[in-house]
């Protein structure tokens, strides 16, 4: 018996159609595996980084140096601004400590100037949380924060601004009262 020509056509049509629905299960499985290890990946970083204290990277400036030794206490001189009532406040924080503004409590982790030589720079490595009554803690900043170019790596509220002014060795000093 002789095959019609639209018959043998049809076979052909339908082990193409197989095949490429067999290369489409493949694909669909290996993008499914893909994503599978992206996600595992993606979480692994954030949970090793919720254990660990991130020590922060000093900028690439061979100008900058810690404050050096002297009486007093290594401390960041901050100002903050509550936009709501308009008023500034200058405070010191204290390196390795925290230090309350408002609803934000801001650690500083690390501050840095430049050498005599050069010009005058001031850089402090600040984390700044948001402590509302009755919310959770929301982390608002960590970063460098540079007091030559504020804007550079600002805090983003809409209530309050900080920004560094100097790098410096405070003696007595208080840190403000929550309002």
């Amino acid at each position: 018996m002789r095959r019609e020509p639209d018959q043998a056509g049809a076979s052909r049509v339908d082990r193409r159609t197989r095949a490429t629905a067999r290369q489409e299960v493949s694909l669909r499985t290996f993008l499914i595996a893909a994503a599978i290890v992206a996600c595992a990946a993606a979480a692994a970083p954030a949970s090793y980084a919720q254990t660990q204290t991130q020590v922060p990277q000093r900028p690439g400036n061979a100008n900058l140096r810690p404050i050096p030794e002297g009486p007093g206490t290594r401390s960041a001189e901050l100002q903050g601004l509550d936009k709501v009532t308009a008023r500034t406040q200058r405070f010191y924080a204290p390196v390795g400590q925290t230090t309350r503004f408002g609803t934000l409590e801001i650690k500083v982790d690390d501050c840095l100037v430049n050498v005599p030589e050069a010009p005058p720079e001031s850089v402090a490595y600040l984390t700044i949380t948001d402590h509302k009554p009755g919310q959770a803690e929301e982390k608002l900043f960590a970063g460098w924060m540079f007091a030559s170019t504020p804007s550079l790596s600002a805090l983003d509220h809409g209530v309050y601004d900080v920004r560094v002014l100097s790098c410096t060795m405070a003696q007595g000093s208080t840190p403000p009262s929550s309002r």
